[in-house]
């Protein structure tokens, strides 16, 4: 029971040192070393101890790599107002950005992690993310950073983070929402969405008072930042979606990146100048990556395709098993019809076929015997074997011609085969049905081939049903 008091307390501190230092910010007219200092990293400090005293993250490699992108930020904050307020090397900017710039990596791996609860995180699911974020990350980087380049010529290292920053906002954002939308919606989600939402729109706040010369160091805008943290902290305080997938990445997001950054390239090349240079990295990013999850999803389709024949073809002899023989007989008691009839085929003699020559010689006899009876179908038919000695023929036509085809199959076997050095004969009966739109076609086939089968006659045709 301490255990759980302590941690509500943590859980529920971080965002009461927030409001009061709200509350201090609006009251104070300047700085604070007080309030911007040690109460504004005590906020973040807590953010990052919420995280990982939370019981209900249950997937420790988001919550290791949240609670350090959270610390990395948090330091790297402590740094910048430590130059404000102390004396300190002009590097000590460059080190705090950096930092700064460790959250995006550590954010990428966590955040899709605590959004899918108890679920592996595929591979493609990642590209379709990356495809996403980067062609967001270039619509980003050429028309929002754009106006704000001139402002910062000259200084290589504020121009290179200054554009960093928003970019990989744009990217980490496309992302979460990536990942979001697959799963069920939770009050998890709901958090890592908004404190991520916020986090970005900071930045992106940050950026263009800088641009606009009205960032002022302790102002209000700076608690946009300990907001989203706040809201990434409580968002772990609450069960993700244990519910499967609803989908992945929606084909038409990822189609209009591709487009996006195609687009870009293609104005980057018709325009040299328009737009920043390096925009061409992340688009080409994009395309590779494009080409490659193209790649991937005909690799699928060609195996969700093979996977599907299979699924209904006999290992055998390669023609159609039982499982699509029923699919299309079901059909076709569904129309109809005297155009359309149902032969059921058993072979006789085989068992001792098979008990005699053994097993192997078994299986060719059955190759050869279907190959006999396909050569004697009309186009248009459907030959099955429905397992052992048992095969199925939906035929087309009129009455006279489908019957003449019953004989036909029949006679194939007429002749003995050449098997093994040895010449073995087969017989077969048949079940005769013309498809009158009384139903139970294979059941009354299936009379009618045992009809044939006792009476050695070879093929009966049931009587016609008035």
């Amino acid at each position: 029971m301490v255990n759980v008091g302590s941690n509500r307390t943590l859980r529920v501190l971080a965002p009461g040192l927030l409001i009061l230092h709200i509350v201090a910010r609006t009251a104070l007219a300047s700085p604070n070393i007080f309030v911007d200092l040690y109460l504004y990293g005590a906020v973040a400090s807590l953010c990052v101890i919420a995280l990982l005293t939370s019981t209900l993250l249950t997937d420790h490699i988001s919550k290791i790599t949240l609670a350090l992108a959270l610390s990395c930020w948090t330091i790297g904050s402590t740094l910048t107002a430590c130059q404000e307020f102390y004396s300190l090397p002009r590097s000590i900017t460059i080190v705090a950005n950096s930092l700064y710039l460790l959250l995006y990596p550590l954010a990428f791996i966590g955040i899709p992690r605590a959004l899918l609860t108890r679920e592996r995180l595929e591979a493609v699911e990642l590209l379709d993310a990356a495809i996403l974020g980067l062609g967001l990350g270039s619509l980003g980087t050429a028309f929002l950073m754009r106006p704000a380049l001139p402002h910062f010529a000259g200084n290589f290292s504020e121009t290179f983070f200054a554009i960093l920053f928003p970019i990989a906002d744009l990217i980490l954002l496309a992302l979460t929402l990536s990942f979001a939308l697959t799963v069920r919606r939770s009050l998890r989600s709901i958090f890592i969405i908004v404190g991520v939402g916020v986090f970005a729109a900071s930045d992106l706040l940050f950026l263009w008072l800088r641009v606009n010369n009205h960032y002022a160091f302790g102002s209000l805008s700076d608690d946009g930042w300990l907001i989203g943290l706040v809201l990434l902290a409580e968002a772990m305080w609450h069960r993700g979606s244990e519910q499967e997938r609803k989908t992945s990445s929606h084909p038409l997001s990822i189609a209009l990146s591709v487009l996006m950054s195609a687009t870009l390239l293609a104005a980057t090349s018709l325009r040299p100048g328009y737009l920043p240079d390096f925009i061409v990295i992340p688009t080409i990013a994009t395309l590779v990556l494009a080409f490659v999850r193209m790649t991937i999803a005909l690799r699928q389709a060609r195996s969700i395709g093979e996977e599907r024949i299979l699924a209904r073809t006999d290992e055998l002899t390669g023609l159609p098993n039982r499982r699509r023989f029923i699919s299309e007989l079901k059909a076709l008691d569904q129309t109809p019809g005297i155009e359309s009839a149902l032969l059921l085929l058993d072979l006789d003699g085989f068992k001792p076929i098979n008990d005699t020559h053994g097993h192997e010689v078994g299986d060719l006899l059955l190759k050869e015997v279907s190959r006999r009876f396909s050569r004697a179908l009309p186009h248009g038919s459907l030959l099955a074997r429905l397992g052992g000695d048992e095969f199925g023929v939906i035929l087309r036509g009129d009455s006279r011609s489908m019957f003449e085809t019953a004989l036909a199959i029949r006679a194939t076997l007429s002749y003995p085969f050449s098997i093994a050095e040895a010449q073995i004969s087969v017989g077969v009966s048949i079940g005769y049905v013309g498809n009158d739109g009384a139903g139970d076609l294979l059941k009354r086939a299936d009379k009618a081939m045992y009809h044939a089968k006792r009476e050695g006659i070879g093929v009966w045709s049931e009587p016609a049903h008035t």
